[in-house]
Order: C-alpha cells, then sequence, then structure tokens
C-alpha cells in the first residue's frame, strides 16, 4: 500500500486500537490455487508477539485451510471508514475554485504468517472469546452454555482454527490532512452531518492542526 508521509499512522497503539474496534477483516492468501480472499471476524490478541497475534477460524468446508502451509505469509486488511470528498465542502474552493474531488479512509494492513489450528480445544477458545466480545452490548448477551452441548460439539467440527502472528503493520489515516484546518473542518462537518464517522475523525485532526 502507498502511503504518503503525512498521511502515515506509525503509533502500533493506535492501530491496535483501529482493529479491535474494526474487526472484520479480509484476509488474503496466496496459496496452492492462487489468490484468494476471505471475509472473517478476527480477534486481536495485543500482547502476544511483538506486534500481536490474529486469531480465527473458518469452515471445513472452506478450501482455504488446505490451501496454504504453516508459515506462508499473508495479508489482513482492516477497513475503518471511508468517504467521499466534494470539493464544494472546502472554504478555499469557492475562492480559488484549485480543489477537486477525493476520497479519505483509514485503514490498517496487518502482514503476517499463518499458521492452521485443527484442535478442537484452540477453536472453542477463539469461539468463546470472540462471542465475548460481541455479544456484550446485547441486553440478554448470548453465551455458547446457551446451546444444547451435542450441538455446539457438531458445530465445533465443522471448523477450523486459523492464527496469524503478525510481522508487519501499516496504517494510512487519509484524512485531509494535506488541506488547510479550516478545509479539513468544512469536509468534516459536511461528513458528521451526513453521520459519517470519518467526519469525527477530520474534525479531531483539524482542531489539532489550527
Amino acid at each position: 500500500m502507498y502511503v504518503a508521509a503525512h498521511f502515515n499512522e506509525p503509533h502500533k497503539d493506535v492501530l491496535h486500537s483501529l482493529i479491535v474496534q474494526n474487526p472484520f477483516g479480509t484476509l488474503i492468501t496466496c496459496g496452492k490455487s492462487g489468490l484468494d480472499a476471505n471475509h472473517i471476524p478476527l480477534e486481536l490478541a495485543p500482547d502476544e508477539g511483538d506486534l500481536g497475534v490474529l486469531h480465527a477460524h473458518v469452515a471445513r468446508s472452506n478450501p482455504l485451510w488446505q490451501d496454504v502451509v504453516d508459515g506462508d505469509e499473508v495479508l489482513v486488511v482492516f477497513r475503518a471508514g471511508d468517504a467521499y470528498i466534494s470539493p464544494t465542502w472546502y472554504p478555499s474552493k469557492h475562492e480559488t475554485h484549485r480543489q477537486v474531488p477525493t476520497w479519505n479512509y483509514v485503514v490498517v494492513h496487518a502482514h503476517g504468517r499463518i499458521r492452521i489450528r485443527d484442535d478442537e480445544k484452540y477453536v472453542r477458545g477463539v469461539i468463546a472469546r470472540l462471542t465475548r466480545t460481541h455479544e456484550a452490548t446485547q441486553p440478554a448477551p448470548w453465551k455458547m452454555g446457551d446451546a444444547p452441548g451435542e450441538y455446539i460439539d457438531t458445530l465445533v467440527k465443522s471448523i477450523v482454527g486459523v492464527q496469524i502472528d503478525i510481522t508487519r503493520l501499516v496504517g494510512k489515516s487519509k484524512l485531509s490532512q494535506n488541506k488547510d484546518a479550516r478545509d479539513m473542518q468544512g469536509a468534516g462537518e459536511a461528513l458528521k452531518a451526513r453521520g459519517n464517522r470519518i467526519g469525527d475523525a477530520m474534525l479531531e485532526r483539524a482542531a489539532q492542526k489550527s
């Protein structure tokens, strides 16, 4: 991914936070059958390894787990929001007309090495933690114990665990940092009014720039 200096996000804690807040990633592999992409929720263990470890699972019927071998390089893309930016939102456009449309976005690329974990204990742990995390906001959180044991046993046998040891993190926050603060603010306010969360991030950066 090309990252211009003013859009680079180098801080590991920020990148980890973006992954945790946007856990539905795109896992890109290049196995025996060539390039493939799978869209799956992943759990980040930030304290494992130097840069963290990602844990997930796929259906046993998914050829991914047999198409790759342990140690293969993979890439996981986490998208944290995007938005079209109209030049009409920039105050300077109405003075000079020297602005054009663009697209802003926040994304994290986690490079790593994959390891297939075809063991029941690992799979159950991944399922339990993902469930606990994503059910936490529910009025009555569902847990694995709510379903019949034999039903869960059957489902566990139908999935395979996936572990990705992160070797490199690349973050890009393209939020109009190459524009004047007032133009960042104008576009940020327009997006916020439309309910796009990128607007809040732009307003925060504009305030820092002012």
